[in-house]
């Protein structure tokens, strides 16, 4: 069993992957983390994607929690690697972070968001960070 989380470091990404280390402490098994470079806050730089990875894993070995970390593939559907992740995973949640829309934008809920609610294999938690 797995819990699954989509990871892109930003704000929602920070959320989902703390709401995602909980719950495998919650229900035990392993943490499935999905790496992406989009929306990252460490820019396209080289080398980017690796510091990137590297401060995932340094947040999870403090975490004490047993994880795998995947990258997606540069063209890729995100939503798809998650998706993916998770039937190959035995996923038994994936978690993901949602942004703050506009009133018009709530029309419209992100269409990798979209993608996982409506084609996810298991349960999926969406949370947004704590505002300040």
């Amino acid at each position: 069993m797995s819990v699954v989380v989509g990871y892109v470091a930003t704000a929602e990404g920070d959320a989902a992957l703390t709401a995602a280390v909980e719950e495998v402490r919650r229900r035990g098994g392993r943490l499935v983390v999905v790496l992406s470079e989009r929306s990252s806050r460490f820019g396209s730089e080289p080398g980017a994607l690796e510091e990137q990875v590297e401060e995932v894993r340094r947040r999870l070995d403090e975490a004490d929690v047993p994880y795998d970390v995947r990258q997606t593939v540069r063209g890729r559907d995100v939503a798809d690697d998650i998706i993916s992740a998770a039937e190959s995973s035995g996923g038994e949640l994936i978690v993901m972070g949602l942004r703050r829309r506009s009133p018009v934008g709530k029309l419209i809920l992100g269409s990798n968001a979209q993608r996982i609610l409506l084609d996810a294999p298991c349960p999926v938690l969406a949370v947004k960070p704590v505002r300040t």
